[in-house]
């Protein structure tokens, strides 16, 4: 591992400022790195070292925000002359001639496009596995899995193969591979990040999102991704101070609320006790941490009913006319939605509404809601997904993810920072969850939490089973 790889983004940029690296350099060293540690892991299956290197050689460095750092894109985000796949089969030779308005976004703002990082079949499952390149192995044991969807974006910064990398996010995507892999991944508010969506422009379940290795990067990036876009009729305006800025003036917060389930999960004993221990970093802040929670007992009927319209919405043209060819789990979640009626449909509406409107009075008595951000470790990489945690059994592929999509379904940032470790060595991450639009008292509570922590989050070598 070179100097540079093992470096953090706002480490990268400042030494970009200062003339003492150029962009091309940067982007040499992540394909150095990339050749060297890829292998075993599998995160980054398309690079575009040509695009990279042409890119790199005309970055405005001093006028740009990210002044020519080199940055992965998840392959459910297009980009423009690079093969984008969506991990589908039926996408497995697409080459867009435009990207999409968060890549276009990102280049306008110094970002250096190196690569696509590996993701389940649109997005749909939380272990990183598909039929177009495989899976992807998490580097603390490359016989568990990395999580998903956003699990090559995990990888490729737990490993050192990139600063910054893009990920999104609708039932923990962001939150669950940052979780395996040690990591920093961010679901920012509904608006935040401009995506175009040509099924969906309304929607504020699922919502483009930073991942990095420190909670200063994750406000560097979200910094670049942020603003208005014409495209995106739900974007939200950049804000008055930057995130970057937020997260350097912050202030600790005084009152936590926390909950090891969320009043209706199992959750693994030692995750559990993995985070509950780290409740005393907030404690040696002066924060008051005491035991609550919003009511989230209805949240698995609102979130399968949103996410199956979502699926129906997005993919039932590609049920109608290529079902031999996408997966189980994907054809399952469209069939869910075509057999609900408009009275189930509306009855999760009208959930989701009380939800939101009973998590908004909760934040007007803490700053912070913190829990695990997975029930589980990182599991096998042959498992498809859990399906039973405690004795309590799952019915479905995403059942699991219910400490992420309760989250989602308040519309509420949240973000996943390294807590601790298991036993064996596997990373476990705590949620940290902050008020409606709270974005920016979010970065700065999870700065001053990962800074308590002490946990370090510099890059790996793939480590092999002991």
């Amino acid at each position: 591992m070179s100097e540079l790889t093992s470096m953090t983004a706002t480490a990268v940029r400042a030494l970009l400022k200062k003339r003492e690296v150029t962009p091309l350099e940067l982007v040499d060293a992540a394909f150095d790195r990339i050749e060297a540690v890829d292998g075993p892991v599998n995160a980054l299956p398309t690079l575009c070292p040509e695009r990279a290197r042409e890119h790199a050689a005309k970055v405005d460095v001093d006028g740009t925000m990210l002044g020519g750092i080199p940055t992965a894109i998840k392959d459910l985000t297009e980009v423009a002359g690079v093969r984008s796949t969506y991990g589908s089969p039926l996408f497995a030779n697409l080459v867009p001639e435009r990207s999409d308005i968060l890549v276009e976004r990102l280049e306008e703002r110094g970002a250096i496009v190196t690569s696509k990082s590996n993701t389940p079949e649109f997005g749909a499952g939380a272990n990183t596995f598909n039929e177009v390149f495989g899976k992807t192995r998490n580097p603390w044991n490359t016989d568990k899995t990395c999580a998903g969807s956003s699990g090559g974006s995990a990888v490729a910064l737990a490993t050192g193969m990139t600063w910054l990398a893009s990920g999104s996010d609708l039932g923990g995507s962001l939150r669950t591979p940052a979780s395996f892999c040690n990591v920093v991944g961010m679901r920012s508010s509904p608006g935040t990040v401009a995506r175009k969506s040509l099924s969906n422009p309304y929607d504020t379940m699922s919502v483009d999102g930073p991942m990095a290795r420190t909670v200063e990067d994750i406000a560097l990036l979200l910094d670049a991704m942020t603003g208005v876009h014409i495209e995106d009729p739900i974007s939200r305006p950049e804000p008055s101070v930057s995130y970057f800025d937020q997260v350097q003036n912050s202030a600790p917060p005084k009152r936590v609320a926390w909950s090891p389930d969320l009043g209706f999960l199992p959750v693994d004993q030692e995750v559990r006790d993995i985070c509950e221990a780290a409740l005393v970093h907030f404690r040696d802040m002066g924060a008051e941490v005491e035991a609550d929670c919003p009511d989230f007992s209805g949240t698995r009927d609102i979130f399968q009913a949103l996410r199956a319209e979502i699926f129906v919405t997005s993919h039932a043209t590609k049920l109608r006319d290529h079902r031999d060819q996408l997966k189980p789990d994907v054809i399952w979640n469209i069939e869910k939605g075509m057999a609900m009626n408009l009275d189930d449909l509306g009855q999760a509406h009208r959930d989701r509404a009380q939800l939101v409107s009973d998590t908004a009075a909760f934040f007007g008595g803490y700053d912070l809601l913190v829990c695990p951000t997975a029930l589980v470790p990182p599991f096998d990489v042959d498992i498809r997904y859990i399906d039973e945690v405690n004795g309590h059994k799952f019915d479905n592929y995403i059942d699991w993810l219910g400490i992420a999509y309760a989250i989602t379904c308040t519309s509420c940032p949240s973000i996943s920072v390294p807590c601790g470790f298991t036993k064996s060595g596997l990373p476990v991450g705590l949620q940290i969850v902050a008020r409606p639009r709270g974005d920016g008292q979010l970065l700065g509570f999870a700065h001053h939490f990962q800074k308590a922590t002490g946990i370090s989050t510099d890059p790996i070598d793939p480590k092999s089973p002991q």
